[in-house]
Formats: structure tokens, C-alpha cells, sequence
């Protein structure tokens, strides 16, 4: 038999669930004090998305999707990004976008029903959140192939989930990084399910990574719970971005710990041993087991460290909850360049509404 092609595909983890490491980490990460700042800022984040899920509860927030179990891909992510690259999110990598410059209270504001947080702090390069599945994967492609054609050092950075790897904008998106050798990292971040859907019902593929090899692009699956992994597998894509080699897919194994959304209730589709045994391979235990080990943490300091994620995200919730209500013609006004006479006279009626006494 003759072969027209074969493939493999790696899989990277450095950092056991246990917090013992399972291989020997990579050498710009062997310092264990390099992880101490981006672990505080995966508590930061946990801390963050407990009170703004305790906002929606309580009716001071909108539909709210929650990053729980997340932090370790998320914060990774940013952490491997430059100021002049672009990232395209989804819809929950508030870790990510912390790094990058993005305020707790333009998350909330945007949750919370107000556009306003879609202009948000941070690089002004980088798209607003994207939720209609996987377009953003597109956008990238073409901010890419932007970065390729004026020759800039820069990386385009699309995140998705598992059942965003199976819609069309994600195979367009890597194949035009293929066919172009555009600078894109394209990451699947698969937590087990698109909202009901469990991974093993979307596609027949042995791995998500894979699907990047029919572009020709880079790919890896990596534990996505282990920071250490991600932080290596980013490395690796953007360096290879930068020099001109081409796009990838990395393929981060994490999980959903919370419901896919405040308006979704995953004790109808996940079985409860499912989320118990993730919540042993969840990303902050094994890494704070790691550095407590290592002498670089202790209860005292993750105790003050708590609290003072507290205190910084209060003064976040605070700026959003006292933030002028837009008059109710900000939803028109933004709409059209010139607006057309229908949307004008809706725009009149709302107006007339508001003032009604």
C-alpha cells in the first residue's frame, strides 16, 4: 500500500492534575516565580466572574457566561500575546482580555446591555465580542493575511469552542491561513460541550487539532488545565507566526465547570460524576499545589490575595453600576450612516415612550 500522506498529532502537559509535574517544563518557564503573577491572575479572574454571576442573580446584570475552570487557557493566551497583536474572542475569555487591557466593568456594561462596553480599554486593534459562532475565526484570517501583506511581525489570535470548530468560518478561516502562510493562531478551546451538545455528537474526528492539518497548518493539543502547557503551546504558534511559518490550531482540554451561560441549567444534559471528576483536574489546584510546593505560596497569602481581588473588582462593579443609563435613541443612532426614514420614525416613537409621564 502507498501512503499519500500521514499525521500525528502532539499532545503537551508539563503540570499533572495533582500538581506534580509529569515532564520536564520548557526552558523559559523553569523558574517557578515566573508563574506566580499569572496564577494571582487566574484567581483574580475566578474572583471576578463569582461576583459578576452573584450581579446576575441578583438582577444588577444581564445573561452572564461564566469562565469557571477556564482561567488557565484564558490568562495563557494573553499572557503569550504582544501589545500589537490582534485577538478576535468569543464570548467568556475575560482572562485573556484582563491581560490585554480590558477593565472588569467593560465586560459587566456589555453584559449588562450596554454596547458602550464593546469600545472597551486595551488595544484598540483588537475585535469586540463575538457572539454569533465562530466569525471571529474569519476576522482573524483577514487581519492575518493583513500582518502577512505589509510584512509586520504580528499575530491574529481567534479563540473558539468545540462546536465552533465545526462551523464553516473556522475550515474558511484556517484554510486561507494555509493557502497564505498568514500569521493566525486559531484556538479550540474544548470544554467537552457546545452548550448541550457534547463534543463526541459534532464531529467524527479524533482530535479537534487535526482538523488544522487539511489547511496545512500547525497543530497541538494541549492540556489546557496545565498553564505551563498553554504558555508553551502559544510560544510555539506565535513564534512560528512571527518568522513567517504559518498558522495553527491548538487544541486546549479543559472544562465547564459552570452552566454554559446564567440563562442555561447543565444538570439537564451532564451527568453529575462528569463534573465532579473534572473539578479534580480543574486549573487553579494543581498549580497552587505546585507553587506551594515550590515555597512560593502559602493559605496567608492567597487569603490576602482574595481579598484584595475583592476589593479591586468592587471598585469595577461600582464604576459599572454607577454609570449613566443612554437615552433609549442610542439604539438608533449608531446603526446607520444615514439613516433611513422607517428607523427614523421608530426612533421618534421610542423617544416619545421614554418621556411619556
Amino acid at each position: 500500500m502507498t501512503l499519500a500522506a500521514s499525521f500525528e498529532i502532539e499532545y503537551l502537559q508539563y503540570l499533572g492534575p495533582d500538581g506534580v509535574p509529569v515532564a520536564e517544563f520548557p526552558e523559559s518557564l523553569r523558574d517557578a516565580a515566573l508563574l506566580l503573577p499569572l496564577f494571582k491572575q487566574m484567581l483574580y479572574v475566578r474572583t471576578f466572574d463569582t461576583k459578576a454571576i452573584a450581579l446576575q442573580r441578583t438582577g444588577k446584570l444581564g445573561t452572564y457566561a461564566a469562565c469557571l475552570g477556564h482561567e488557565a487557557t484564558h490568562v495563557g493566551i494573553g499572557a503569550a500575546m504582544r501589545p500589537e497583536d490582534v485577538f478576535a474572542p468569543s464570548y467568556r475569555e475575560y482572562g485573556a482580555q484582563f491581560m490585554r487591557g480590558v477593565r472588569p466593568r467593560d465586560v459587566l456594561m456589555y453584559w449588562g446591555g450596554d454596547e458602550r462596553g464593546n469600545d472597551f480599554e486595551g488595544p484598540k486593534n483588537d475585535y469586540p465580542w463575538c457572539v454569533p459562532i465562530s466569525t471571529q475565526c474569519l476576522m482573524a484570517s483577514g487581519a492575518a493575511l493583513a500582518f502577512k501583506l505589509r510584512n509586520e511581525p504580528r499575530v491574529a489570535v481567534a479563540c473558539c469552542g468545540d462546536g465552533g470548530s465545526s462551523k464553516t468560518d473556522f475550515y474558511a478561516g484556517l484554510n486561507a491561513s494555509g493557502a497564505f502562510t498568514s500569521p493566525l493562531v486559531l484556538c479550540v478551546i474544548n470544554n467537552g460541550w457546545a452548550i448541550s451538545v457534547p463534543r463526541g455528537a459534532q464531529t467524527g474526528a479524533k482530535t479537534l487539532a487535526q482538523k488544522g492539518l487539511a489547511g496545512g497548518l500547525y497543530c497541538l493539543q494541549v492540556d489546557g488545565n496545565d498553564l505551563v502547557a498553554v504558555l508553551e503551546a502559544m510560544r510555539r504558534a506565535t513564534e512560528r507566526a512571527r518568522s513567517g511559518q504559518g498558522g495553527s490550531v491548538i487544541e486546549f482540554m479543559t472544562y465547564r465547570l459552570h452552566d454554559h451561560t446564567t440563562a442555561d441549567d447543565a444538570r439537564r444534559y451532564r451527568g453529575e460524576q462528569e463534573v465532579k471528576d473534572a473539578w479534580t483536574r480543574e486549573p487553579f489546584l494543581r498549580l497552587r499545589k505546585y507553587l506551594v510546593d515550590q515555597k512560593l505560596w502559602d493559605e496567608a497569602q492567597e487569603k490576602a490575595w482574595i481579598e484584595e481581588c475583592g476589593k479591586l473588582i468592587d471598585v469595577e462593579i461600582n464604576a459599572y453600576l454607577e454609570c449613566p443609563v443612554q437615552p433609549v435613541e442610542a439604539m438608533f443612532d449608531y446603526l446607520y450612516g444615514d439613516m433611513p426614514e422607517d428607523v427614523r420614525a421608530q426612533r421618534e416613537y421610542a423617544i416619545s415612550l421614554e418621556n411619556r409621564r
